[in-house]
């Protein structure tokens, strides 16, 4: 009889309360995630509107202090109207001999305005006679005069001034801020 006792299988205990005990805990979870998941795709806010939320809530919260905290002063933001550069590059880069030299000069050239669209139409509408002003102004320059940045700024002054004045003639305001190189290449 001792050994029908030692080799009997074991008893289980608590098999059916550790199984039910899963399952509901299982439940739960899958449920809490699925709710927490549907309120959060459901928010209306993008990401962006709800840092701005929370940083508003965060402003009202530290402005009640009061005497036991710094209060925070909140800044107005200037009504000055903010500007859009906008810019144009012709198409194709000019290339030019430079004055007394065998070299070349090839730009790329780009300009830049701060007004309407109407000064960007304008520069399109007189492409050609633009081209032919600065062609003009680059076979002024040597070798050493387009050299470094310096020569360079000068460059781009000297077109700045030939392109508005042209378009000042042609429609009345050149509008013109700035003239930029895009490729630039001495050989």
């Amino acid at each position: 009889m001792a050994d029908a006792t030692a080799n009997a299988p074991a008893k289980k205990k608590g098999g059916a309360v550790k199984m039910v005990l899963l399952l509901v805990t299982g439940a739960g979870l899958a449920a809490g995630g699925f709710f927490g998941g549907k309120y959060f795709a459901e928010s209306s806010m993008s990401p962006a509107d709800e840092v701005l939320r929370l940083i508003e809530e965060t402003n009202m919260q530290t402005a009640d202090m009061g005497e036991d905290g710094p209060m925070k002063v909140s800044k107005e933001m200037p009504d000055e109207p903010v500007f859009v550069t906008q810019y144009f590059e012709f198409p194709e880069p000019l290339t030019t001999n430079l004055k007394g030299s065998s070299r070349f000069l090839q730009l790329g050239i780009g300009l830049s305005t701060q007004y309407d669209e109407a000064v960007l139409n304008n520069v399109q509408n007189h492409e050609m006679a633009l081209r032919s002003d600065i062609l003009a102004v680059l076979s002024t320059y040597t070798e050493t005069d387009v050299e470094g940045t310096e020569g360079r700024d000068r460059l781009a002054d000297e077109l700045l001034k030939v392109v508005n004045r042209r378009l000042e003639k042609l429609e009345g305001f050149g509008g013109i801020e700035s003239v930029f190189f895009p490729t630039f290449v001495m050989q």
